[in-house]
């Protein structure tokens, strides 16, 4: 009788033991529109991060929703916001229209290269820009920037003469009015939805990253790529955020663990950025794809129009705009 006294109370600790652990165990949800599994850097990120964070046994697991699973792109920083998704990877610009300051990191020639980016994130510019973050409700935990490019069904696209008459994806507000200024039809939808788009004639060209243009396949589509070049145009701030709601109810081991975590998928992606412009290109030009870029002389007269459309209206129309702007500039 007293060994059966014994074994019981010994059940009752254990599953008191295990039940503790369970409860104890905090799972966040991380959600992205980029394909999981198929080598996008950005997937691979939020990939580390969980990872690392699971190696660091502080009760807190991460589970990931690859290729818009969880949330419809858009949705997600909404979502955050509100503590209804913790985690995502996101070109910021996306929140532009909640927080048109956001514009700022999807702005025609602002960026010029990728030290140019990494500088950019130890700048005034970038400090406003997070302030916007953290006052709306969500952390950065990496930061990452993409260069990109332009593709089209009907020509290469160099000069501002080149996009007249043609129906344009572009991703954010600053590029829609600068391409519209130089003649072309606008399109707007996120890169997760180009393909199709191209597909049904609906679009005939399309800007966005270097990995976005791989992961979903636009080489199938185009005649020819404008890449990134000495000269790049396009370049997109595409963080992994949490949701302050989420982030304030970990503990500090939590927190910390995080923290590490995001700094290296961060040191991780820099040094994978550049690659994925070279990788892009080889992929198209195997493709069948034509691959072009442009000279200094085409990419000024590009961003003389943005300086006259989507800077002007940036600095007159956004609270902070011309500051923002000014700040960005003045790093070399």
């Amino acid at each position: 009788m007293k060994l059966r006294s014994t074994l019981v109370a010994v059940s009752i600790a254990v599953s008191m033991t295990l039940t503790q652990t369970v409860m104890a165990e905090t799972i966040l949800k991380a959600s992205h529109q980029w394909p999981g599994g198929k080598g996008d850097v950005r997937d691979e990120m939020v990939q580390m991060i969980a990872k690392e964070v699971a190696d660091a046994n502080v009760d807190l697991t991460i589970r990931v929703y690859p290729g818009k699973s969880l949330f419809k792109p858009k949705e997600q920083w909404p979502a955050m916001v509100k503590g209804e998704l913790d985690m995502t990877a996101l070109p910021l610009d996306y929140a532009s229209g909640r927080h048109p300051q956001f514009s700022a990191t999807l702005m025609p020639g602002l960026v010029k290269n990728h030290e140019h980016a990494k500088r950019l994130n130890n700048s005034p510019f970038m400090d406003g820009i997070k302030k916007v973050i953290n006052d709306a409700g969500v952390v950065v935990l990496a930061d990452a920037w993409l260069a990109g490019g332009f593709a089209s069904s009907k020509k290469c696209i160099l000069s501002p003469d080149d996009v007249k008459g043609q129906v344009m994806r572009a991703a954010g507000p600053a590029f829609e009015q600068m391409l519209a200024a130089a003649g072309a039809s606008i399109a707007s939808m996120p890169s997760s939805e180009i393909y199709t788009g191209m597909q049904t004639g609906v679009l005939d060209a399309a800007n966005t990253s270097s990995g976005s243009f791989v992961s979903y396949r636009i080489y199938e589509q185009v005649k020819c790529l404008t890449g990134p070049g000495d000269h790049a145009l396009w370049f997109v701030y595409e963080p992994v955020l949490m949701s302050k709601k989420s982030w304030d109810k970990l503990t500090p081991a939590q927190q910390k663990a995080l923290t590490t975590a995001g700094k290296h998928a961060e040191e991780y992606f820099f040094g994978e950025a550049k690659k994925l412009d070279s990788d892009m290109e080889d992929v198209f030009k195997k493709a069948g794809v034509e691959v072009v870029h442009m000279s200094g002389e085409q990419a000024d007269a590009w961003i003389k129009i943005a300086k006259e459309t989507s800077y002007k209206n940036f600095a007159e129309k956004v609270p902070g705009g011309k500051e923002l702007i000014d700040m960005a500039l003045s790093v070399e």
